[in-house]
This record gives structure tokens, C-alpha cells and sequence, in this order.
């Protein structure tokens, strides 16, 4: 069997070498690296100003503000076919989204949205008969109004063990090990098993 090859391979090959060479390593530390390194800077400017080390959460605006940056790449210029990249888009949205509300906690806020809203009152305090020089908050709220804020109270951290949970469900994705088993089952083999299967999560194939 005779082997041939392209002249387009033999370019690709001396490209590949001209690209570990040091000369090129040099231009390409100026050309691409440097620049990229300041927009780099500028796209997570907010993050980068407000991020401190001492809470989870300045790494969750990491993630998140990453995140945000991939998936408009791959939404408007990804080449993948859309059955799959709109899956990963979807699932990508979906995880800034649950990112947006662990950082701006609006747990309580969605929580009163489906029990009803908290009910306000002034905060007052009295002095204690056996320590004047102490105070001591007033209890201004019913029974009916505590039991209500307990609901919300309850309700909102769930919500929040669920979107958290969810949000590691979708960076993880799904178990490959399943994919033998739906293949399996599949009586007929169109050739699209994966498509089928695939829902858009896991991080490692948010790629391009």
C-alpha cells in the first residue's frame, strides 16, 4: 500500500516544530502572551479588585466570571454542532446563574417570592429592670409572624442546598458508565447514541 501525504502536512509539521523553537517562543511571549495577560486583566477587573482570601465565595466570581467568558465564546462562535453545544451552553448558563445567587445570596428573596413576603417592623429595645445600664431587644412579632419567617428562614436554605448541590451536578457531569448501559438498551444503532444521551453537563467537555 503506497502512503501519501499533503504538502499541508509537511507545513503543519514545520509549524509545529517553528513553534517549540526559543526565537518563536520570544515573539509569541510579545506578540500573543503579554497582550492576552491585559485583557485578561481587564475582563476580570471586578473580581480581580474585590477578590479576598479569606471566603469561598471571591473563588465562586472566579469561576463565574470564567465561566461567562466561555459561554459566549462557544454560543456565538463554537463550531460544535448545535445539538450538543446548545446543550453545554444551557447547562453553562444554568451554573452562572446558580453562581450569581450563592454570591448575592437572594436565597430569602426567592424563598418569600413563594411563601410571602416578611413582614418589617422597628427594631426596639428596652432597658433591663435589674441592670439599667443594659438593654434588651422588644419581641414586636406574633406568633403568626414568627412561625411565617421560620418558613421563609427554613425554605430559603434549602433552596440553597439544592442550587448548590445542582451546581456540582452540572460541573461534574455525568457518569460515562451510564453510556454503556443506554447503548445497551438501544435496539436500534443510528449512529447519534451519544447526542441522545449527552444533556450538556460536566466541565471537562466545555471545550471548543
Amino acid at each position: 500500500m503506497e502512503i501519501k501525504f499533503a504538502d499541508s502536512f509537511g507545513k503543519s509539521i514545520k509549524k509545529m516544530i517553528w513553534h517549540q523553537h526559543p526565537v518563536y517562543k520570544f515573539y509569541e511571549l510579545f506578540r500573543y502572551k503579554i497582550p492576552m495577560f491585559f485583557k485578561n486583566l481587564w475582563f476580570f477587573r471586578k473580581e480581580l479588585f474585590e477578590y479576598r482570601k479569606w471566603d469561598y465565595t471571591f473563588n465562586l466570581g472566579l469561576l463565574r466570571r470564567s465561566l461567562e467568558g466561555t459561554v459566549d465564546y462557544i454560543d456565538f462562535k463554537g463550531w460544535e454542532i448545535d445539538s450538543s453545544r446548545l446543550k453545554k451552553v444551557s447547562k453553562m448558563r444554568r451554573a452562572i446563574e446558580i453562581l450569581n445567587n450563592i454570591e448575592s445570596h437572594t436565597y430569602i428573596e426567592m424563598a418569600e417570592t413563594k411563601l410571602g413576603k416578611l413582614d418589617s417592623f422597628e427594631i426596639e429595645f428596652e432597658r433591663v429592670s435589674e441592670t439599667p445600664e443594659l438593654y434588651q431587644l422588644i419581641e414586636n412579632e406574633t406568633e403568626s409572624q414568627k412561625k411565617h419567617r421560620r418558613s421563609v428562614y427554613d425554605l430559603s436554605e434549602q433552596l440553597e442546598k439544592d442550587e448548590w448541590n445542582e451546581l456540582w451536578t452540572i460541573l461534574r457531569g455525568q457518569d460515562r458508565n451510564e453510556y454503556k448501559t443506554f447503548l445497551d438498551s438501544k435496539e436500534v444503532k443510528n449512529g447519534f447514541e451519544w447526542d441522545e444521551w449527552f444533556d450538556g453537563s460536566g466541565m471537562d467537555n466545555w471545550w471548543d
